[in-house]
Order: structure tokens, then sequence, then C-alpha cells
């Protein structure tokens, strides 16, 4: 009978354990359902109405909204232009981070923390103004222009406003940060004498890097890759300023069904198709880069 009343404590004391966890996620488990999941919901089932010029919003649900973004080849230059300048952001993120985030690892103390300032700068001014000194810089009299023709490089002003090359240019500008945050973060898990166990063994400083280094910070920038990706594919603020009207992106697109045409339907259902884009694509680059770099290593 002693034993039977002390086991039973020890029971319900395990149980209340279990509900802890849970009991103390649920403050922030209800706060984003709320902020995230219930405003999703609602614009997928917003997504679903249909909607008349003169009537607005309708009741009725219809599948309309998605048949005209997937047969209209106004947005499939949207969704192509979208995908295009994201990747290309990323690459650039990626070419140029990485080997700014290895420079920075070599760097001694002073000036190692300086320079990590000034990489991280542009995440602590806003994106409009960022974005509009970039405009700045681009116009037909700005800085860039005068420097080139002053240099005698070009005759012309180069168009970079209104161009997706000034928009890749000003994106890969505010979001390389992210690129290196994350590279970084995973370098310093990283024992510097591996690398210089492989140059004493007789390797060459490229051979080391690829074989050596770069499966280890694979997951860095696969990590980094993926939020420059996810930001750049739904970027409004930089793509509507230095873009203009002509040069429209999948965010802008919807802004303007939202609050020009007052589509709500067709512009959440501009948004949803966005978001399971980016989630695809991230998913399936994800699987794909690891399986493709497991590979080359194991050879």
């Amino acid at each position: 009978m002693a034993a039977t009343s002390t086991a039973e404590p020890r029971r319900t004391s395990g149980e209340g354990a279990g509900a802890a966890p849970w009991l103390l996620a649920s403050p922030a488990l209800l706060l984003f359902i709320g902020l995230l999941l219930v405003p999703l919901l609602l614009t997928v089932l917003l997504s679903f109405h249909a909607f008349d010029g003169a009537r607005g919003v309708l009741p009725d649900t219809t599948w309309r909204n998605y048949i005209e973004v997937f047969s209209d080849g106004y947005y499939h230059e949207i969704f192509l232009r979208t995908g295009g300048l994201a990747l290309g952001v990323t690459l650039l993120c990626i070419v140029f981070g990485v080997p700014e985030t290895l420079i920075l690892a070599r760097m001694k103390s002073p000036w190692r923390a300086l320079f990590l300032i000034v990489i991280l700068g542009p995440l602590l001014i806003s994106v409009v103004v960022r974005t509009l000194g970039w405009a700045i810089l681009f116009g037909n009299n700005g800085l860039i222009n005068n420097t080139l023709m002053s240099l005698g490089i070009t005759s012309e002003p180069v168009r970079l406003l209104f161009s997706m090359t000034g928009v890749a240019i000003a994106l890969t500008h505010v979001l390389i940060p992210f690129m290196v945050i994350s590279v970084w973060a995973n370098l310093q898990k990283l024992d510097p004498q591996v690398e210089n166990a492989g140059l004493s063994l007789g390797a060459p400083p490229l051979k080391v890097f690829w074989r050596v280094m770069l499966p280890q910070l694979l997951p860095g920038i696969l990590s980094g890759g993926i939020i420059v990706f996810a930001l750049s594919a739904s970027a409004f603020a930089t793509p509507a300023l230095l873009g203009g009207r002509k040069l429209k992106v999948v965010a802008t697109a919807a802004y303007d069904e939202f609050l020009n045409t007052l589509n709500w339907p067709l512009g959440a259902t501009i948004a949803m198709l966005l978001l399971l884009a980016n989630v695809v694509i991230i998913l399936g680059a994800n699987r794909w880069v690891e399986k493709r770099f497991s590979q080359v290593f194991d050879a």
C-alpha cells in the first residue's frame, strides 16, 4: 500500500511537467496564430471571392481569380520578372557576401568590429531613405553617371533608374547583411585548424576552400540564400521607387489591385500565389542543392 501511494504522486507530477512547456509557449503560440495564421487564412478565403466593379467584393466563391492569373500573360511576365530578380539578387549576395564574411573573419579586433558595423549599416536605415538615396545616385545627373562620364567610360548617362539593374543593385545592398550574418554565424562554429591542416598537407588554397571550407559553410549559405530570396521576391518599396510604374513585380501588382483598382480578391490571389511560389522554390532549391553538393563532396 505504501508503494502504491508513493507512485501515484510521481505520475501526476510527470503529467504536469509534460504540460508545462505547452503552457509556457502558449502566449507566443497564440500571438503567432493571431498575427500570422489568421490573416493568412482570411487572405486565402478572400482570394476565392468574386468581384464586381460596381458592387465590390461579392459573397460568391469562384476560381475566376486564379484562372485569370494563370491564363494571363501579363501576370506570367510579372512572376517571371520577380523570380529572376530574386534569383539574381540571391546569387549576387552569395558571390559578394561569402568572401566578404571570410575576409571579415580574418580581420583583427578593432577593424573587425568597425567593418561589421559598416556591413550592417543598411539595416539601421529606413528602407525608404535607402531607396531614395540610390535613386539620387542612379539619376542621369547622379554621382555614378557623372563619374562614369568624367572618366570617359561612357559618353552618355547609363540608364540605371527605372531599370532591373538598378533595382537589383539596391536590393543587393539592402539584403547582403542577411547573407553575411548567416555565414558569419556558421563560420564561428568552425575550427580554423581544419583549414590549416589542409594547407599543411600540400593542398592548394582553392582546393582547401572547395573541399574543406565550403561544405562546412554550406548550411549558412543556404539559410542566407533562403532569407535573401524570400525578402527580395516579396520586396515592395525598392522596386516601387526605383522600378517605377512600368517595371512591376508581384508585390507592386498586388498593391495596385488592393489600393488602385480595389479588386481585393485578385490582389489576395496574387499575394497567395507569391507565398506559395516562395515556399515551393525555397524547399525545392534546398533539397536540390543539398543533394547536389553531397554527391560532389562524396566523390
